[in-house]
């Protein structure tokens, strides 16, 4: 565990104990970039519950923890740069938030740095933030959306993801 008066590994400039670190205590991410900025402190950390607690709950289960906990600890994380960060991208109106974070995640892989690119969905649902996974089985466009919108998912999520 990181110390709370060490800056925070999502180069915020912040200390993890006013950062990134209330959000592995719990506290829920006011927006999209704290939640992407908090999830790439757990990858640092090897938090892999947050990783999971933070995704999609409809995703939640599909994740493999082991593999995630494998990359985790065997990939030297080295900087979060945040490229973009789209927020609002669904009406007000409509009870779930879509936002869209863009980073560069670098890491440390035989001695050069390499660079990760995303450009990541997130969804407000409830009040909370997630994480949308691509990497797991996504809903049919005719099945109900992944966030809970009450919505097909070719009507929801899925435009976000193209």
């Amino acid at each position: 565990m990181l110390k709370s008066t060490a800056l925070c590994p999502c180069q915020s400039g912040l200390y993890y104990g006013e950062c990134c670190g209330q959000y592995h205590q719990q506290a829920n991410a006011p927006s999209a970039e704290a939640l992407m900025r908090s999830r790439y402190c757990a990858f640092v950390l090897c938090d892999i519950d947050y990783i999971i607690r933070t995704t999609a709950p409809a995703q939640q289960d599909l994740l493999d923890a082991k593999a995630l906990g494998e990359w985790a600890q065997t990939t030297q994380w080295s900087g979060l740069e945040i490229v973009q960060n789209q927020t609002a991208l669904s009406p007000k109106t409509t009870p779930v938030q879509h936002s869209r974070v863009a980073f560069n995640a670098f890491f440390m892989q035989q001695n050069q740095r390499q660079v990760h690119h995303e450009n990541s969905l997130f969804v407000k649902i409830d009040g909370v933030w997630y994480f949308v996974d691509p990497t797991v089985p996504l809903p049919s466009n005719k099945q109900p959306c992944l966030c809970g919108s009450g919505k097909k998912f070719k009507h929801c999520c899925r435009g976000f993801l193209t």
